[in-house]
């Protein structure tokens, strides 16, 4: 029996959709034309069917006509607006869509000159071929990406235009669930419409509940075994793999009930596609699955006689999108019901209005902007509905603030009844008090207009509630769904290097001098607090181009106030800015001598800044430094208050934050980098503020607006960043790949991963241990600092390079044997890799080797010491951690390697003699550094006693009789809550009762807090 992508997944679709309405044709008894793929002779009768008043030359000259259309270069502009249109020759009935021609083949091939490729089934409408579908079977290699590629190449192929041209919709499935860990689509049922460049893979999640019985007819025994001759697969007519395979809830299955059932496609068709001018070039989008479900959630609403409520779509989502459709949607939906819409796009801000503007521009429809309250007046009591003489579909964006007036002067009392307002009205959780004039006269311009509310932070606040004011909630989609569907990225947050604190540190003491009563503001904005903020911004952030091996990554600083952007910007031009003739003159010059890894860095420098605030330049010029940074023409925008909300820039991938944001805002300004951008999976935001506390609050608001809606389902907004669980499970994940290696030895594992000679198994280990490194952060991040103790993460990250070396040695090897091309798998393999190249006389070789050494010895000096939360140990390894993190010690001059040695040097004795302490205090133990550590504890902070001795003496007791108690009975230490109970009452004894130690409760629970943890570490293996 064959049991492959045909029989497993092909054929059930096929039956599926006959299921559907869609009727079989072989190929074999047809013909068509193949410069369109259109099957001419479906085509004639359909449209003649359509448009009785055509006759058999109208119908070749209009066949002539589509067919010349697709020839474009417009990505399919004209035959799309050719076949939606309803006034003229109706190439498709969307009046009464059943009224059509439903056609589905099989390997209808796409053939221009010796090029060809074939879609493994075509559906036809008219015998029009709109859309195809693509399928693989489960668990087959690369997944769906291998198709996405392949998709890819095929439409930059300009030989295949007209039938890229021609294509509305596509599927392409391997018939498998969707894997949610994974940010890119591999397995699972997605759906796209066409592009010359790289097709968007959607996701597909139905909300909708389904009558199987009532969408789906019978196909008859005959009619399966037809399709099944045609295909040469009569044999698998009786398996029981080809009876589960016709199953209606497959992925492949599911995914064509939602989009092919007739009515969603026509709904589809007709109002869920958009062409967009981008500055790359016109690009074709459709509707995402929420803005579907979300457009039928207002329908609902409107059917049920409402007239208010609100979109909660997270931010990223696409919420100026959502209204472009529904002012297609809406406008048929009310012309039907002989009433004339009238759209408005409301905002609070100008540069949202600016924004927004383009937006709608860009896919097509004419703004009308509002510029005075009396031009708003005149429109509110105009009767006409356009401002434009071509009659193209119209949105007038208006700021609120134009509803600041005398209610009279807005009002309108000349009601037309054929005229309906559609109040659409960004960001409802902010700025609508009713305790102003805005929402009153708002109100009083059209008390019949509807008002939908669209925010993607419903933080709703204490002083007023955006659901009383708007209505309950339409239609929601939220964060943990758009991060599942690749619409918009998680955030990691960066904290600042210890380097940088001990320079803030440091400049904050001096200023600190010289301030006075001075406004904080101010001393932010001083040059020697902000040079060294600007200094660790561009050195981080032209780290992070390498790093990410993109130049074209944008940032953004949010900076503490105006004048510190201003201070930024200035500081900037003195000592970063380069023209761009100078720049392409320096990397000229530097060509014939430079090193790969030079030229890298040099592509990566941050050479152009712009600073965007309200009284800098004119609104002209801050549009066209904001244009030229989305173009990636600028590197780094200092703002304020501006481009905080509603400024969408996908290249825009790490934020840095300079101040603390509250509420929604906060929440707004950190998804500014949760854009998709190529293959990032994060968004970055480097934290100078320390926002966690007030993201914590933000967060906290969220959560109890999300529990009054959704009770249980609290997971939805704690995937912005990851969760506990996620954390929990990617490390028993990390621990499954890494099960057969030992992974305590290093020397052990190295020999065990030398046997394989397998890319993939290998890839699995370095892919595990290269993601415990991004653990390891994100776990200090999260503040869970118990899950460190799951895994040695220090020892993992010898592991990783370990790992990565076989692989680039293996990489290297299928290179040379069938050049592989392994660039992308390099970058990930000498991440952490130095390579240092120097010229140097004898006498500086001895020096470098110098430097080297007495690195080492500080290094191992730090890393023996037993006592890690020693202060001093803490001070000496943040500062041996600030000369590290250079990074390239052996390439500096002679003089920065002296003080680099002395530097060293001093730390090295420091911790040479807090070791000699150390190892006099064990000794005085026995050796056991479980009391030296607890004698060092309680000398430090609040001393129990000021006689060491007498400490001593109570320790040296204790540990005695515990050491008996444990000897007597081994098994205690698995019971801690006995443990704890024991020792306290041997504490008491040493303490008190032996040598007159003065206890209370509380210190008495501290010390036995702190012994019992000491023993369970020891028990456990887990690190003091």
């Amino acid at each position: 029996m064959k049991f492959n992508e045909d029989s497993r997944v092909k054929i059930p679709t096929i039956l599926h959709l006959m299921r559907l309405g869609y009727e079989y044709i072989s190929l074999a008894s047809q013909k068509w034309d193949e410069s369109t793929n259109i099957f001419h002779d479906i085509f004639h009768d359909s449209v003649k069917r359509l448009n009785p008043e055509l006759n058999d030359g109208d119908l070749h000259r209009l066949y002539d006509e589509v067919a010349l259309c697709l020839e474009n270069e417009d990505l399919g502009k004209a035959f799309y607006e050719k076949i939606i249109d309803q006034s003229g020759v109706r190439l498709i009935d969307f009046e009464d869509f059943n009224n059509n021609s439903f056609h589905v083949v099989t390997e209808l091939t796409y053939k221009k000159d010796d090029e060809e490729f074939r879609p493994d089934i075509v559906l036809l409408i008219n015998g029009m071929p709109l859309v195809f579908i693509e399928v693989k079977k489960p668990n087959n290699q690369d997944g769906i990406l291998a198709e996405h590629k392949r998709i890819q190449t095929r439409f930059q192929n300009k030989k295949f235009r007209p039938f890229v041209n021609i294509t509305q919709l596509m599927v392409f499935s391997n018939n498998m669930e969707y894997d949610n860990s994974s940010p890119l689509p591999i397995e699972g049922a997605f759906y796209a419409t066409t592009s010359y460049y790289k097709p968007i893979f959607n996701y597909f999640r139905e909300e909708a509940t389904f009558d199987l019985n009532q969408i789906l007819s019978e196909v008859d025994d005959t009619t399966e075994t037809v399709v099944l001759k045609d295909n040469n697969l009569v044999g698998i007519k009786h398996s029981d793999e080809f009876i589960t395979n016709k199953n209606p809830n497959t992925p492949t299955n599911r995914i064509c009930t939602s989009l092919f059932q007739k009515e969603r496609l026509a709904f589809v068709l007709q109002y869920g596609i958009a062409y967009v001018k981008e500055s790359s070039g016109l690009q074709k989008h459709i509707m995402r699955y929420p803005q579907l479900f979300a457009t039928k959630a207002i329908e609902a609403k409107l059917d049920a006689g409402e007239k208010k409520g609100i979109i909660w779509h997270t931010q990223g989502s696409g919420k100026t999108a959502l209204t472009f459709y529904n002012v297609k949607y809406l406008t048929n939906y009310f012309q039907k019901k002989n009433i004339v819409p009238k759209f408005y796009f409301i905002v609070d801000r100008l540069d949202l209005l600016i924004q927004a503007g383009k937006e709608f521009k860009s896919r097509g429809l004419v703004v009308h902007n509002i510029n005075s309250r009396e031009e708003f007046s005149k429109d509110i009591k105009s009767t006409s509905v356009i401002h434009n003489n071509s009659g193209k579909p119209e949105i007038t964006v208006v700021n609120i603030q134009k509803f600041q007036d005398d209610p009279n002067v807005v009002r309108n009392t000349d009601y037309n009844l054929n005229i309906q307002r559609v109040y659409f009205m960004d960001e409802v959780h902010r700025s609508y008090n009713p305790k102003g004039s805005f929402l009153a006269n708002l109100n009083e311009s059209d008390r019949n207009a509807i008002k939908i509310g669209l925010t993607g932070t419903p933080l709703l606040g204490t002083d007023y509630n955006s659901k009383s004011l708007f209505g309950g909630y339409i239609h929601k989609y939220y964060y943990n769904s758009s991060i599942a569907d690749g619409y918009t990225l998680r955030l990691i947050r960066e904290e600042i290097e210890t380097n940088y604190r001990l320079a803030l540190k440091q400049t904050l003491e001096e200023i600190d001098i010289l301030k006075g009563n001075t406004d904080k503001k101010l001393v932010y904005a001083h040059p020697k607090f902000v040079e060294p903020m600007l200094d660790y911004i561009v050195q981080d952030f032209e780290k992070a181009r390498i790093t990410m091996n993109d130049n074209t990554i944008g940032g953004m600083v949010v900076c503490d106030s105006s004048e510190q952007a201003k201070m930024l910007y200035e500081i900037f031009q003195a000592k970063y800015a380069v023209q761009k003739d100078e720049t392409e003159g320096l990397l000229m010059a530097a060509e014939p001598n430079q090193s790969y890894g030079d030229k890298k860095k040099n592509e990566s420098r941050v050479t152009k800044a712009a600073v965007i605030l309200h009284d800098i330049g004119t609104k002209d010029d801050r549009k066209s430094e904001v244009d030229q940074f989305k173009e990636g023409h600028i590197d780094l925008l200092f703002v304020y208050n501006m481009l905080l909300t509603g400024f969408d820039a996908p290249r825009l991938k790490k934020l840095y934050i300079g101040r603390v944001i509250k509420a929604h805002n906060l929440l707004q300004t950190l998804t500014r980098v949760n854009r998709t951008y190529k293959d990032f999976r994060y968004g970055y935001v480097v934290d100078f503020a320390d926002i966690q506390k007030e993201f914590d609050k933000t967060n906290q608001d969220y959560f109890n607006e999300l529990q009054s809606e959704l009770g249980d389902e609290m997971q939805h907004y704690s995937d912005l960043f990851k969760s506990q669980e996620e954390i929990n499970q990617e490390i028993q994940e990390i621990k499954d790949v890494l099960f057969h290696y030992n992974i305590q030895n290093a020397e052990i594992f190295s020999q065990q991963i030398s046997q394989i000679k397998d890319r993939g198994i290998m890839l699995q280990i370095t892919k595990a241990l290269n993601n415990a490194k991004s653990l390891y952060n994100l776990i200090r991040l999260s503040g869970n600092y118990e899950l460190l103790e799951q895994l040695d993460f220090h020892k993992l990250t010898v592991l990783a390079r370990e790992a990565n070396n076989h692989l680039t040695l293996i990489n290297t090897k299928e290179a040379l044997e069938s050049n592989v091309d392994t660039s992308n798998l390099l970058n990930i393999a000498l991440e952490d890799v130095l390579f240092a190249f120097v010229k140097v006389k004898e006498e500086e070789m001895v020096l470098a080797d110098e430097l080297k050494t007495t690195l080492q010895k500080t290094r191992e000096m730090l890393g023996g010491n037993f006592d890690q939360k020693d202060p001093v140990f803490i001070s000496l390894k943040e500062e041996l951690e600030r000369l590290f993190k250079k990074k390239n010690l052996s390439e500096v001059s002679k003089e920065e390697m002296e003080a680099n040695i002395k530097a060293l040097e001093a730390i090295y004795n420091q911790a040479k003699e807090l070791e000699r302490k150390n190892q006099l205090l064990r000794a005085k133990y026995d050796n056991d550094e479980k009391y030296a550590r607890l004698h060092k504890r309680l000398m430090e902070k609040d001393p129990l006693t000021d006689s060491e001795s007498k400490l001593f003496e109570a320790l040296q007791g204790l540990k005695k009789e515990v050491d008996q108690q444990i000897l007597q009975n081994s098994k205690m230490l698995e019971n801690e809550s006995f443990v704890e109970r024991m020792m306290m009452r041997l504490v008491i004894d040493q303490f008190k009762n032996k040598q007159h130690i003065p206890l209370d409760a509380a210190t008495t629970k501290r010390i036995n807090g702190m012994i019992v943890k000491e023993y369970m570490n020891e028990f456990y293996g887990r690190v003091a």
